[in-house]
């Protein structure tokens, strides 16, 4: 069979993805924080773009005839004092500096030490664990050796408080002699926070117990020898290991239950991120109204100088007239793509009231099961659409601030026919582990049995799954005796 090469022509069509329709969905699912860096970023790299000025914050020109005319007075008032250097001499400056008081503070500003602010609330940065150590070791009188091999040991110490390497490692890495890494560890291990620079949580536990002057007793004891039997509360067990009742070893437990197993935590650097909801529901009346927050979004608009030069054509060059146009085109579509995607929101958070009504109303018991379909039926979207607008979204409701994904859930059968919504289950779930007994908590079985005479249907390791995902701890650990 020979081959051959033809030609032919083929008609079909295809969906491209051009790179406007692409800005498009990436600003649909940006975040309110990452959506405003964005278009912090086009004022700053489009010419044509500006940020509009809200008309409420105008002055009107009475306003501003005024402020002329108290401007013209005080520069009169200058000339004069300028003119007159004697006058100006004359002022009582002490007098008219306690009725005008400049910005920041000053001494005169407070009548004694309990008035004036502390300098704790003047820093503007708050000081880290490896910076707390680094203070006790400069005051701190040991040799030269010593000093580096302690300097060492706190670069190693994580953000709990735990070191992070060997004294081999310590010692291969700085160069220093074994026993001479071994003294700064034993020294760091002393400062404050007790138990620092610890390898273990065992060895935390007893740095913190030899600390508070306790070497020697049934506290240490127990975490010297039974640590495996303390972490699953089985207390009998120790009081027969250790040949004593089992009240001293459930007293030196709630002694062991107040040391801190992460020292350093009171000094996290970790930043406090606060959000920033999308959109409002207000109850009023007997309605629920949805209203857009477009606080701290730019109101952008496109600048007059460009477009009344590239209206008119004159003295435009070429060149620059095809550039104005190409960043035109980029910032009307950045506009209409801001503005699709806070009406897509305003249509999705509508439609979740529609649907879960009964929740803002009545509360988490009531949430129905909702899947992304339902919602892109009412709208008339695609469900990727309503997956992206929900992504990162916040809304702040009536009963608190929720994740617009929050109000998607899976159904679980009940015992009459109906579903109800999973995190309804989970808030049920929570409630009884609230109630129960904390020396005889419920198991997970225990749980399923509660929640079918309410009329749940579940299986166990549902119970457990959701547990899990609550951060509940199982029934064995989270057992107390006292």
């Amino acid at each position: 069979m020979a081959l051959e090469i033809r030609q032919q022509l083929k008609l079909t069509q295809q969906l491209v993805m051009t790179p406007q329709l692409q800005q498009a969905i990436k600003l649909l699912q940006l975040s309110r924080t990452e959506l405003e860096i964005v278009v912090r970023q086009e004022l700053e790299e489009n010419p044509i773009l500006e940020e509009g000025v809200d008309t409420l914050e105008e002055k009107d020109d009475q306003d501003v005839d005024k402020e002329t005319e108290e401007a013209k007075t005080e520069s009169e008032e200058v000339q004069e004092l300028k003119e007159n250097p004697e006058e100006f001499n004359d002022v009582d400056w002490q007098t008219y500096l306690e009725g005008n008081h400049l910005s920041g503070t000053s001494s005169e500003m407070y009548e004694g030490d309990d008035d004036r602010p502390s300098y704790e609330n003047l820093l503007t940065k708050k000081g880290s664990l490896g910076d707390h150590l680094s203070w006790q070791l400069n005051l701190s009188r040991i040799a030269d050796d010593e000093q580096l091999a302690a300097a060492e040991i706190i670069g190693n110490i994580d953000e709990n408080g735990y070191l992070q390497a060997s004294v081999e490692e310590i010692a291969s890495g700085s160069g220093l002699a074994m026993p001479v890494v071994e003294r700064a560890l034993s020294l760091v291990q002393d400062f404050d926070p007790p138990g620092v620079a610890s390898r273990s949580l065992q060895e935390c536990l007893l740095k913190q117990v030899q600390q508070l002057g306790m070497e020697g007793s049934l506290v240490e004891r127990i975490l010297q020898h039974h640590m495996s039997e303390l972490e699953t509360r089985k207390y009998p067990a120790i009081a027969k290991s250790l040949e004593e009742s089992l009240d001293d070893i459930l007293g030196a437990a709630r002694i062991i239950s107040g040391l801190d197993p992460r020292p350093g935590r009171a000094y996290s650097q970790e930043d406090i991120h606060y959000i920033t909801p999308d959109i409002f529901v207000y109850k009023i009346g007997e309605e629920y109204v949805v209203v857009l927050n477009d606080e701290g979004l730019p109101n952008l608009r496109i600048n007059s100088f460009y477009r009344n030069a590239l209206s008119s054509g004159s003295n435009v060059d070429e060149k620059a007239g095809e550039y104005i146009q190409e960043k035109l085109r980029g910032a009307m579509w950045l506009i209409k793509s801001i503005h699709q995607r806070q009406r897509t929101i305003y249509r999705v958070t509508k439609s979740i009231v529609k649907f879960q009504k009964e929740f803002f109303e009545k509360g988490i018991e009531h949430l129905k099961p909702l899947v992304l379909r339902d919602v892109a039926e009412d709208i008339e979207m695609h469900e990727s659409t309503v997956s992206r607008v929900t992504t990162n979204k916040y809304v702040q409701t009536p009963r608190g601030l929720f994740e617009l994904k929050y109000f998607f859930n899976s159904g679980i059968n009940t015992t009459v026919g109906a579903s109800i919504a999973s995190e309804s289950v989970k808030s049920k779930i929570k409630e009884i582990v609230a109630g129960e007994n904390i020396k005889k908590p419920f198991s997970d079985q225990k749980i399923v049995d509660m929640l079918r005479q309410q009329g749940i249907d579940i299986a166990r390791r549902t119970v457990t799954k959701y547990r899990e995902m609550l951060g509940i701890r199982s029934s064995t650990e989270r057992k107390r005796f006292f």
